[in-house]
């Protein structure tokens, strides 16, 4: 049986993961689930799959959860805080950590579990955006096994060659092909981006999403973090990196090596693909995902990025031409501008705009400790709400 902490248990990958195991509870046990607030889903959860943990954010919340535990007759123990995700992350009877926690909350909990050499299934940008370097560090030196699980990562690893290890680029790869549905404005005149709402900007056409994740594919600047991820997970450098605008969301990145093949990885729209991959590395297992129906598509569609309508993706070539922590500031101005967009405090527009006064406005440090890293974030944080409160 091989333990799993699910951190993020009550999101989008969290609920996907937990739809895999269910397929496969003869080789996986469910050892501790996370979630920040909502509980009823976590409840449901602890019922369906009785993990020995269970994390929430708030300390007074997690003692009202432990009752309704009590009185449903479950041992599931109720620990919180961060302290008790990186406890459920390092503890030594857990093998594997589907890191899934949305923002930089999930940033400490992965270290913990790459510190302590832990099967990592990262589904979490900000780890590598915020602390990259830091985090590949700490993956090489405690031996930790890391396994992308975003779609578009899952798919470039799967199209490396056999027994591909991150954190290095093969020699005989030329560069990587990130795809982007292009989200629900690819085709948008420009002059109605003014009047873009919440609403609007997380019906995402193809995934099944979160808000923020879904803002973030509409802005694309999913695609400018997805590139940091990339430049750390793959060893590849900004011009080492295509983006190309993929509407049908089938082949979901490439790899193009130095005798001119280009290896996809394809399938349906579904994160259930990517996450059973990871869970089964190196072998596959039954996801529950539909078969591609090659016939039924009929064709593909490949475009360039247009960066007058998705600014973004350059931001990303800015941010890992500075290094150190403008790829954090980045993420952390990001963050605050598409809560504050979801709140209708700030115009679709602005959440890149609010990101480029960040990364203009805060001096770029070394990215080295996670104190440095984390005083650039609260730093991008106080300097986006700033812009929110001027230019809102």
């Amino acid at each position: 049986m091989e333990t799993i902490t699910i951190l993020g248990a009550t999101g989008s990958i969290g609920q996907n993961t937990l739809n895999v195991l269910s397929r496969h509870l003869d080789h996986f046990e469910v050892f501790a689930l996370t979630a920040y607030h909502r509980v009823d889903i976590l409840l449901k959860q602890c019922a369906a799959f009785k993990p020995r943990y269970a994390v929430l954010h708030d300390k007074i919340q997690a003692v009202q959860f432990q009752k309704k535990l009590i009185q449903l007759k479950l041992k599931t123990k109720v620990l919180s805080g961060v302290e008790g995700l990186c406890e459920v992350a390092s503890h030594r009877l857990v093998k594997t950590v589907m890191a899934a926690i949305v923002g930089a909350a999930g940033l400490e909990p992965t270290l913990a579990a790459a510190k302590t050499g832990k099967k990592i299934l990262l589904a979490n940008k900000e780890v590598l955006v915020m602390a990259g370097e830091l985090f590949m560090k700490e993956v090489r030196k405690h031996h930790a096994q890391l396994l992308p699980v975003d779609s578009e990562h899952s798919a470039i690893f799967q199209s490396m060659p056999k027994n591909y290890v991150c954190g290095e680029k093969p020699r005989i790869v030329q560069k990587i092909i990130l795809t982007a549905s292009g989200g629900p404005f690819r085709k948008l005149p420009l002059n109605k981006f003014f009047n873009i709402t919440p609403s609007q900007a997380i019906a995402h056409p193809n995934w099944k999403m979160g808000k923020k994740i879904s803002v973030d594919s509409a802005t694309m600047i999913n695609k400018a973090l997805e590139m940091i991820e990339a430049h750390f997970l793959f060893g590849v450098e900004s011009q080492e990196i295509d983006v190309v605008i993929h509407p049908e969301s089938i082949v979901h990145s490439c790899v193009q090596y130095v005798d001119g093949s280009v290896i996809a990885q394809m399938g349906n729209p579904d994160m259930r693909t990517p996450i059973a991959y990871a869970l089964a590395y190196p072998e596959r297992i039954v996801s529950g995902v539909n078969v591609l129906d090659l016939a039924k598509i009929s064709a593909l569609h490949f475009e360039k990025v247009d960066h007058k309508r998705f600014a973004a993706v350059e931001l990303a070539m800015d941010a890992l031409k500075k290094g150190g922590t403008a790829p954090a500031i980045l993420n952390a101005a990001n963050e605050i501008a598409v809560e504050a967009f979801l709140n209708r405090r700030l115009d679709f527009l602005k959440i890149s705009d609010c990101v480029k006064h960040a990364l203009k406005k805060i001096k770029i440090t070394s990215a080295n400790t996670l104190d440095e890293i984390l005083k650039a974030d609260c730093k991008a944080r106080e300097c986006a709400e700033q812009f929110i409160v001027q230019k809102g």
